[in-house]
């Protein structure tokens, strides 16, 4: 195999970035025996290495006045398909590590796109919750202020991801059209009324179900009536479970960072629109959902190695909150009790030992790579939208997102099939989108 022992040695505390490399790895020797040129030109080497790592201090004033500081990010790691792509988060565990594993990750999952796009990740270690809006637009402000001068609609467009919505995202735009003087497509998830697109928010939700139905329609099955955990209140999560119980899929769990609430009768949509309300409006805890409906449980997470949200009977399972929330022993309960489908709708959050686990049970599993691709899918979108001064009806929005994450699937299947391993998602998912890039990267020489 490719040598890339240096990683450990120049990036030893960057343990996601590792992980995530070394899921990629483990399916891509058959493609560097099939294609020799890609090893000859160093191609694996080069995509594990970033084109760009930007890092820069945000000084704002809080509303006492207090000067405060934080570390902002944007890794552009890959342009050979496309202008850099990837959300921004806020969140106060971002780091240099964290931002490297969700740009390579996002690489390969722009490259499942038509027409793709490149792959980069942004942030700061700052958090908004207990915010004001004037503190978090000050804090935006700051941020842009830095990161203006590397963005633009044909060089790097970012979006949002945890801790950044409508509201951040209104308030980056608002200084980088101030200081650039021009009203461009150099953000996504815009406001609706100045340049948005209609599902963009619920974009990721949406496709890792519509991702889940194509592997269940493989199996002559479908997802009404299949019992759904679900982790996370986010804009993912919510999506997630939204679209199940339009499928007329059972959702029985969310959580937040605080615990989870199981419902065994099923969280339906007047149950939904509440945890909705709580969540987006009054930044309240799931705990309260067990207060308003007595039949449902309430279980607190702080300090457990585990997270027992896994550990109940059910059908499929769609991880939505973060990285590595899915285990070792939380992945063989999962077997244990009944799943048959795992669908990613965050970014890697299953560690190496669950995947081994999962893949060795040989159960529907898809890679976030592949099955949350429906976000920067609709930026996509949105993008085009932009470019041609039009929007789209919700109807229209939703139906590209399907064919889109249909064609998806389809990609995964066809490259494992291709290489020996029919019906292996994560191989397939890996292998298409190295290929694709490593192609555009040998095409275009030593740069």
């Amino acid at each position: 195999m490719t040598d890339i022992s240096d990683l450990g040695k120049r990036d030893s505390a960057q343990p996601e970035f590792h992980q995530a490399v070394q899921e990629v790895l483990g399916w891509v020797v058959p493609v560097l025996e099939r294609y020799p040129a890609f090893r000859r030109d160093a191609l694996l080497e080069r995509i594990i290495e970033p084109e760009r790592v930007i890092m820069f201090r945000v000084v704002w004033p809080d509303d006492q006045g207090q000067v405060q500081v934080n570390r902002g990010y944007r890794v552009e790691m890959n342009s050979a398909l496309g202008p850099y792509k990837g959300g921004l988060r806020f969140h106060p565990s971002v780091n240099l590590g964290i931002m490297k594993f969700l740009a390579f990750e996002q690489v390969f999952k722009n490259s499942l796109l038509a027409p793709s796009l490149g792959g980069a990740k942004g942030g700061a270690d700052f958090n908004p919750r207990g915010k004001s809006d004037r503190e978090v637009m000050r804090f935006c402000q700051a941020f842009m202020a830095e990161l203006f001068r590397h963005l633009g609609p044909d060089t790097d467009i970012p979006a949002g991801d945890i801790g950044v919505g409508m509201r951040e995202i209104g308030y980056l735009f608002g200084m980088y059209k101030k200081l650039t003087n021009k009203f461009t497509g150099a953000l996504t998830g815009k406001g609706l009324d100045w340049g948005g697109s209609l599902i963009r928010p619920e974009a990721t939700g949406y496709g890792c179900v519509y991702f889940a139905g194509e592997m269940l329609a493989t199996r002559g099955q479908g997802l009404a009536g299949k019992s759904c955990l679900v982790s996370g209140a986010g804009k993912v999560a919510l999506a997630a479970a939204e679209k199940l119980i339009d499928s007329d899929a059972k959702v029985l769990t969310l959580s937040d960072s605080s615990g989870y609430i199981f419902d065994a009768a099923g969280i339906d949509r007047e149950k939904l629109a509440y945890i909705k309300t709580l969540k987006n409006l009054h930044f309240g805890r799931l705990a309260e959902y067990a207060e308003r409906y007595p039949g449902a449980v309430y279980t607190p997470m702080a300090g457990l190695e585990s997270n027992p949200l896994w550990d109940h009977r059910a059908d499929c399972a769609f991880p939505c909150a973060t990285e590595n929330e899915i285990n070792g022993r939380a992945a063989r309960n999962l077997l244990n009790n009944g799943v048959t489908l795992i669908c990613e709708g965050a970014n890697m959050p299953t560690t190496a030992e669950a995947l081994s686990l999962i893949l060795e049970r040989g159960i529907l599993y898809g890679p976030g790579k592949a099955a949350n691709a429906g976000g920067v899918a609709v930026s996509g979108l949105e993008m085009t939208q932009d470019s041609l001064r039009q929007q789209w009806s919700r109807e229209e929005v939703d139906g590209r997102l399907r064919r889109i994450m249909h064609d998806i699937h389809h990609t995964c299947l066809a490259a494992a099939a291709d290489y020996g391993m029919p019906g292996n998602y994560q191989a397939g998912a890996n292998i298409a989108t190295f290929v694709k890039v490593a192609q555009a990267m040998l095409d275009q020489g030593l740069v």
